[in-house]
């Protein structure tokens, strides 16, 4: 069994929940605006709140994932918290886009 450093494995875990919060934000959005049954009469206001807060704590760990990585020199985890925070910052500015 190879035993990894504590920053390794925290940033490990960091990306493992990035991805998650990513899955969940994207579930909750395709759910609630892109594939009802009916079109709402009002924007739900509970659903942007959760979506808000997952998107703060998505660039909570994004950040963290980010100057961990770059403070310990892991190139990999680098790149991968860069490409997570970009496909999120695209994905919020489409549906921005799409919905007002």
């Amino acid at each position: 069994m190879l035993i990894r450093s504590a920053k390794i494995q925290f940033l490990f875990w960091t990306a493992f929940f990035s991805v998650l919060l990513y899955i969940w934000i994207v579930t909750v959005g395709l759910q609630t605006f892109v594939l009802p049954d009916e079109k709402p009469i009002e924007l739900p206001e509970d659903v942007i709140g959760l979506m808000f807060i997952l998107y703060g704590l998505l660039a909570v760990s994004l950040l963290i994932g980010t100057i961990i990585s770059t403070m310990i020199n892991n190139k990999f985890y680098t790149k991968f918290f860069g490409t997570m925070m970009i496909i999120g910052l695209v994905t919020l500015l489409a549906s921005k886009g799409m919905f007002g």
